[in-house]
């Protein structure tokens, strides 16, 4: 019922808006028959659907009259998240979804099992995920830190969309009364005022009760409002860190910390709530929580640049707004790290070791100005470290050094 329940909202919505012109007396008996056809639909798919553990392998089987067999590695396991979306809440069931190296989630679900049977089949998985025994309770989390609603909604009204939104609405306001064809101005607004709650809700959703743990798989995020999300970021899977501060939440002194995780190109398209929102690690705090919980996820790292670390002078031609905010630097031996942007200012953090590929680019202004970009590739596919308008023999050298500097440090892994 949980799966054909977005099948029944939009036949159901089909069958009231195809009769849109005529006037319906009677019992709408073809609204609950479609309602009865995905309901069987949706039961029939969660009755043939089957899952085991053999032989070092979780097997799931699911479909009727094509028939699918997914075969994946406990080896392979990273991580096992448990999601419950709003029918499944109202129904006390829950997804178990299995994030596989090298392919995220993709098919490899269970849907949908008890809110405790789905937990407990988490612990199961993870533990012989890692060759322990099937019994094996899960470790406990330590409570990091818990973000307050009432925050989460004051800066979600302060991010730029909406805040676009929110001053386009004002202004209409204002000029209904000062122009004489006021009304007619004003509901050129109206879009604008109804895109506002929904975006807000959208990412206050999102964010809601969201808490922070730190468990022996890696860190563990539990967040929403009418979906609630127990998700697990493995720590070997952390690409880069981004410290974000958003121009009207520097008065406050608030910051934002993303993480991108490795996954396959293209995969973050494919699987569901894998937006910029859920790779959120702080949806909002201060400097001084921001500052505390990087260091407990990439230790030694700090978003401040040294001295001699900025580009020359001629590139505030080629950047004029944030050439005063670029930076580059490395501390030798684990990070790199990357400051851009004026108005969205933001720091990239690189664990060296992540690094795939360095490379170098150079448009036609650039080459005018003698600088050039070098960009930093990793496993995850969110953003990269850039450092911008160095100067080109700088940025040549930069290159290589970088290249030198991953090496060296995938050389001192375990």
């Amino acid at each position: 019922m949980v799966r054909a329940g977005s099948a029944v909202a939009v036949l159901v919505l089909f069958s009231t808006q195809f009769d849109t012109g005529r006037r319906r007396s009677g019992f709408p008996w073809e609204s609950f028959a479609l309602l009865g056809l995905a309901i069987v639909a949706g039961v029939v798919s969660w009755l043939v659907t089957r899952w085991r553990v053999h032989g070092g392998d979780l097997q799931i089987t699911t479909g009727l009259i094509r028939r699918q067999s997914i075969r994946v590695p406990l080896s392979r396991i990273q991580a096992i998240d448990v999601i419950s979306p709003v029918v499944a809440r109202v129904l006390g069931l829950a997804e178990v979804r299995v994030v596989v190296a090298g392919r995220g989630t993709g098919r490899t679900r269970l849907a949908y099992l008890g809110g405790a049977e789905a937990q407990r089949v988490r612990a199961m998985l993870l533990a012989l995920a890692h060759g322990l025994a099937s019994e094996t309770p899960e470790p406990p989390a330590q409570p990091l830190l818990r973000i307050d609603n009432a925050r989460v909604v004051f800066a979600t009204v302060l991010t730029a969309p909406v805040s676009v939104l929110l001053a386009i609405a004002v202004l209409a306001g204002v000029l209904s009364f000062l122009l004489p064809h006021g009304a007619a101005t004003a509901s050129v607004a109206i879009p604008a005022v109804v895109g506002v709650v929904p975006e807000v809700f959208r990412r206050f959703n999102a964010v809601y009760d969201f808490q922070l743990a730190e468990a022996a798989d890696g860190l563990r995020l539990s967040r929403g409002l009418l979906q609630t999300r127990t998700e697990t970021i493995p720590f070997g899977r952390i690409q880069a860190v981004r410290w974000v501060e958003p121009l009207l939440w520097r008065g406050f002194g608030w910051v934002r910390l993303e993480v991108d995780v490795a996954r396959q190109r293209g995969s973050a398209q494919r699987e569901e709530g894998s937006s910029q929102l859920s790779r959120t690690l702080l949806p909002v705090g201060s400097r001084e929580h921001a500052a505390w919980l990087l260091q407990r996820v990439l230790p030694g790292a700090a978003p401040v640049p040294p001295p001699g670390t900025r580009p020359p002078r001629r590139a505030a031609v080629r950047a004029p707004l944030s050439y005063h905010w670029l930076a580059f630097w490395d501390d030798r031996t684990r990070y790199a790290l990357a400051r851009t942007g004026r108005i969205r200012r933001q720091v990239v953090v690189v664990p060296l070791e992540k690094v795939q590929s360095v490379r170098l680019r150079q448009g036609p202004v650039e080459r005018w100005l003698r600088l050039a970009t070098v960009h930093i590739d990793t496993a995850g596919r969110g953003w990269q470290a850039r450092a911008v308008c160095r100067d080109a023999s700088d940025a040549d050298a930069l290159l290589w050094r970088l290249t030198d500097l991953a090496r060296e440090a995938r050389r001192r892994l375990p």
